[in-house]
């Protein structure tokens, strides 16, 4: 089973500026290579991207895996932190909706990074489960808000609408397009019933 190194998890803060700036670069371009190409897109490619030559790629990301999880706590963070900004900024319905369409939208740009992720270092490994974590708590606390509000059904957990969102997510991988339209009859479907 691989590991991610040290050198790769070493906090942003203890970098230079011109290493965080270099290194968030590279997080961006590998995020857009992986979404296109998928998990295996070249890192020659991404490291043109982000506008630095492979030897600062591999300096910042010793390995691919190193490479990949950094994107995966990157995108699992961005989608959390719009979760949150969403509860304290809105009201819970919207909220709540505003959030499942930015979990779909990661869903569907991951393209088998998770899959990779999960092959190289199991399901039950601090990367996985802490980023699983962190999802499903975010989703329990918009789900709690909108149920506490009255506009969720109070009979579902945030596993089930995790479910639900994956669901849409892989039926809608060749047609994404109607990934909007299905979150809608999800949300419709979610809704409490009127007294």
């Amino acid at each position: 089973m691989s590991r991610t190194s040290d050198q790769a998890r070493r906090p942003a803060g203890q970098l230079r500026a011109d290493a965080r700036e270099n290194r968030a670069r590279l997080i961006t371009a590998a995020t857009t290579a992986f979404a296109e190409k998928g998990a295996d897109a070249p890192l020659e490619d991404i490291a043109r991207r982000a506008g630095v030559g492979i030897g600062t790629l591999y300096r910042h990301f010793p390995t691919r895996l190193d490479l990949q999880a950094a994107v995966f706590r990157s995108q699992v963070g961005a989608v959390c932190g719009k979760g949150e900004e969403l509860a304290g900024s809105v009201p819970p319905a919207e909220a709540f909706a505003g959030y499942l369409r930015a979990l779909a939208g990661y869903l569907v740009t991951k393209r088998g990074l998770s899959h990779a992720l999960i092959e190289a270092v199991g399901i039950e490994s601090e990367l996985i489960s802490s980023c699983w974590m962190a999802m499903r708590e975010t989703t329990e606390r918009l789900l709690s808000n909108a149920q506490q509000a009255g506009v969720i059904r109070p009979d579902v957990d945030a596993t089930d609408v995790m479910r639900l969102v994956h669901g849409v997510s892989v039926s809608t991988e060749k047609a994404p397009e109607r990934a909007d339209m299905l979150l809608s009859v999800m949300l419709d479907g979610l809704r409490a019933p009127r007294p």
